[in-house]
């Protein structure tokens, strides 16, 4: 059995920069194609739902709003030690389902055998669809983290062509 991925987004797309991660999975899959063994989940705000998805992965790429301090729309790459500390601390609204899922895939010994983190810095959360112009900007940043974060990783992550690129 080949090595098996998700990119994960999670977030609420009803309050404003707090759909980043929802935003980006989704621009994402429309940009780039993916090999068959890498998932994409809009987890959105749900948590316990996703723990079979989730579990015995070689590979979890999680896409988030979070509050780490930084300038507003700075992008953070979390991985390895920093893993363990971002679930820790409570940096996104929604964090306390993700940690229930994996203090739950790591009692049962079935959690990812890799994470990686890709947050961004929130500018405003409040009621909007929209992300705001900052966090907008920072999308292709966002976008780049997520080819690294596969491509360094062996999964195969390609342009797709302008003609097939779905608006």
């Amino acid at each position: 059995m080949s090595a098996r991925a998700v990119l994960l987004g999670v977030g609420n797309i009803l309050l404003t920069d707090e759909g980043v991660g929802v935003r980006a999975i989704e621009r994402f899959e429309r940009q780039f194609e993916l090999p068959d063994n890498v998932t994409v989940l809009d987890g959105g705000t749900s948590a316990m739902e996703m723990l079979d998805d989730l579990e015995d992965l070689d590979l979890l790429v999680v896409v988030d709003c979070v509050r780490v301090g930084k300038a507003p729309a700075t992008v953070v790459v979390l991985t390895e030690d920093e893993v363990p500390a971002f679930f820790r601390q409570r940096l996104s609204p929604h964090q306390v389902g993700l940690s229930d899922v994996f203090a739950t895939m790591l009692l049962v010994g079935r959690a990812p055998r890799a994470i990686v983190v890709i947050g961004v810095q929130p500018v405003e959360i409040g009621l909007s669809m929209e992300l705001t112009p900052q966090v907008e900007a920072a999308m292709p940043t966002v976008l780049d983290a997520i080819g690294v974060a596969f491509g360094s990783r062996g999964y195969g992550v390609k342009l797709r062509d302008v003609a097939e690129v779905k608006c």
